[in-house]
């Protein structure tokens, strides 16, 4: 499991101060923990874990030498700067179910060349407990044709007993829709008056 070195942050130093000098604050929350404990990270150690981590991701956060088992509950990015500013870390309870979200991830994209490809959902909803946590949902999307779709729930993760949607189970994830090639209709429009 991914580590993410933290520590306290002193509520005195302002965030801007704080983000000006390579940290990225945030907040650890959770059932056991009285109030929030605010902390900052290093820019670099924050940009490392976002590029195979995400919302939804389980991490182990290393807080002045405890090691706390989180989830990736809210990534605040700034799209002006391309930067993250704030991440909040929901502390999980062994047992515990927590809300979260899966990643859809679709594999073979450039193989469907019937149709255009559509996918309608980005992530899934769910509740399950910290050993039952799904960060994506993986969909090979290569054998499909037009007029097919999938729907929440023809995925594995709908069948997995330890898992409670939230999304809904009809939802459509992806289709593939007819192509619809409105400049080449035009042009042989225009050809046929020309004819008559």
């Amino acid at each position: 499991m991914n580590t993410l070195k933290a520590e306290r942050r002193n509520m005195q130093t302002k965030a801007k101060r704080l983000r000006r000098e390579g940290f990225v604050t945030g907040n650890v929350f959770g059932r056991e923990i009285k109030e929030s404990i605010p902390v900052q990270m290093q820019k670099a150690d924050v940009e490392r874990l976002l590029k195979t981590k995400n919302k939804g991701s389980q991490i182990m956060l290393e807080l002045e030498g405890e090691q706390i088992d989180v989830l990736i509950k809210e990534v605040d990015f700034n799209p002006l700067k391309g930067a993250v500013d704030e991440i909040d870390f929901q502390a999980l309870v062994k047992g515990e179910k927590v809300h979260s979200v899966a990643e859809v991830v679709l594999l073979n994209h450039e193989k469907v060349i019937t149709g255009v490809l559509q996918q309608l959902l980005e992530e899934i909803a769910y509740k399950a407990v910290p050993d039952a946590l799904v960060e994506k949902v993986e969909i090979d999307v290569g054998s499909l044709r037009v007029g097919d779709r999938i729907k929440v729930k023809d995925l594995p993760i709908a069948e997995d007993k330890d898992i409670d949607l939230i999304t809904d189970p009809e939802a459509t994830v992806v289709v593939v829709s007819e192509v619809h090639n409105k400049a080449a209709d035009d042009a042989e429009e225009a050809e046929g008056t020309t004819e008559a």
